[in-house]
């Protein structure tokens, strides 16, 4: 967390570092799904950060199953980029971020074909942050919602 202004809430250019180590992870899937388990920011080097997050998704019909995801993100000047974790690593998108009182807000956009992905943003100065995922096009059309909270170490 050394990379916090005075009031907690990291500058944009530092958010990653502001980010590393374990949070706890709570997701809500439009149709009844949910997730709940840990995610973990490890830093890479040269401002590049692993995402990974382990979990357990509840399906609408009751079933369990476990569940993984795994991005890598870089230090932009005015955010950070988001890639696929693949040989060579594959944008997902780019963010900006601006402050909004005690937070710092910030979208990004992904096509897929004809889905379109819009990311919103949010980490608070109070330890959490959430991410919004709406997706839409002829194939899809639903939203992702997650909430993850610092695990103090």
């Amino acid at each position: 967390m050394d990379a916090s202004t005075t009031d907690g809430l990291p500058t944009a250019s530092g958010l990653l570092r502001w980010l590393a180590g374990a949070w706890t992870l709570r997701r809500s899937i439009y149709n009844g799904a949910s997730m709940t388990g840990t995610a973990v920011f490890t830093g890479q080097g040269g401002g590049r950060f692993a995402y990974a997050e382990h979990g357990e998704l509840t399906l609408a019909n009751g079933c369990r199953l476990d569940a993984e995801r795994r991005y890598l993100f870089e230090e932009a000047i005015d955010g950070f980029t988001v890639w696929f974790p693949e040989a060579p690593p594959r944008l997902l998108h780019r963010v900006a971020l601006y402050r909004a009182g005690q937070a710092l807000i910030g979208g990004g956009l992904h096509l897929c074909g004809d889905d379109r992905y819009d990311s919103r943003y949010a980490f608070h100065a109070d330890g959490w942050f959430s991410v919004r995922h709406v997706i839409a096009g002829p194939h899809k059309g639903y939203a992702i919602e997650t909430r993850c909270d610092r695990i103090n170490q």
